[in-house]
């Protein structure tokens, strides 16, 4: 596999497919084809422009299309019909040993704290762009300056992790101040909001993951993020500039009347997404990704030429939340 240019990347494509039981994913010149029980096409794309396929539900994939995942250079990744992932067929950037080594030798918190610092940089220009009333937002946003400004000053992991923590905790209270925010809580999945947040975050979890491996990334050796069994530390890491992309989105799908309780059921206090009403929120939690596709590559891209050429960390890129 070579690795992606950004002109290149401008015309791929990223693409969700809902699946129900005995249809099939198959590939016919140059195009992987989605066909239904009675052998109608539901869907086709050219292998040409893929560069991730998120199939969800339950139904047949042939080795033909895996084969051609990875002559063409495109991921896909397999979901159950809760939006679960439980599969990836990664398109992988294989033998960049001098990325895996400078990766398994870096010591210090300087990435840290610097993954943190575009955290909390996308949380006040989310917060800033919901304009919300009130003196309250201004507030908030001063006091996450303030934590920022903190980082540099940092001298241990637990230290970066707790302004982390506290400046999420007060941003989370503002971004959704008027939707009864009850606190995070991922994979409990306590309201419909957090049942939303979850599926935009695994959704960019994903892109960021197949971006990450277009270069030969190990995953599992983070910066921020520490090594824990079978945990991808550093797709974990470099979601966080961007989670604010999908805050914002959910508040705007509240805002504009997108979310119907009506759609989700409760299953041992989760609340969980009909599957018939799946396809719609991943086409509203796609909105931002695939409005934001280039500039999100553009920084992955930068954030790994800047690694490798052992950088300072005012030349890391800079994502600019618009």
């Amino acid at each position: 596999m070579t690795m992606l240019s950004a002109p290149d990347f401008r015309y791929k494509k990223l693409i969700v497919v809902f699946l129900n039981r005995g249809e099939k994913v198959s590939f016919l010149n140059d195009n992987l084809v989605v066909k239904d029980k009675e052998g109608k096409v539901k869907h086709q794309s050219t292998c040409f422009r893929l560069f991730a396929v998120f199939l969800v539900g339950q139904f047949t994939l042939t080795t033909g299309i895996i084969q051609r995942a990875k002559r063409f250079g495109f991921s896909i990744v397999l979901m159950t019909g809760g939006l679960r992932v439980y599969e990836v067929f990664a398109n992988c950037a294989e033998g960049n040993t001098l990325l895996r080594e400078k990766q398994y030798f870096y010591e210090g918190f300087d990435l840290a704290k610097y993954i943190v610092s575009e955290k909390i940089d996308s949380q006040i220009a989310a917060i800033r762009k919901a304009r919300q009333g009130g003196t309250l937002a201004k507030e908030v946003c001063s006091r996450l300056k303030t934590y920022q400004s903190q980082l540099p000053e940092l001298t241990s992991l637990k230290s970066i992790l707790g302004t982390e923590g506290v400046a999420s905790k007060e941003y989370f209270q503002q971004i959704f101040c008027e939707y009864n925010w009850k606190g995070r809580q991922p994979r409990i999945k306590a309201d419909t909001i957090n049942s939303l947040l979850d599926l935009g975050y695994t959704l960019l979890f994903c892109f960021i993951e197949a971006l990450l491996n277009c270069y030969g990334f190990d995953l599992y050796k983070g910066v921020y993020h520490q090594q824990f069994y079978k945990r991808k530390s550093l797709v974990c890491d470099l979601v966080e500039p961007f989670r604010s992309l999908i805050d914002y989105q959910l508040r705007r799908m509240y805002r504009l009347g997108q979310v119907d309780e009506q759609d989700f059921f409760v299953d041992n206090h989760s609340y969980r997404i009909k599957y018939k009403a799946s396809p719609k929120y991943t086409a509203l939690m796609m909105e931002p990704l695939i409005k934001n596709k280039d500039e999100i590559f553009l920084f992955i891209q930068q954030y790994y030429r800047s690694f490798m050429r052992n950088k300072d960390l005012s030349d890391y890129p800079h994502f600019n939340f618009a």
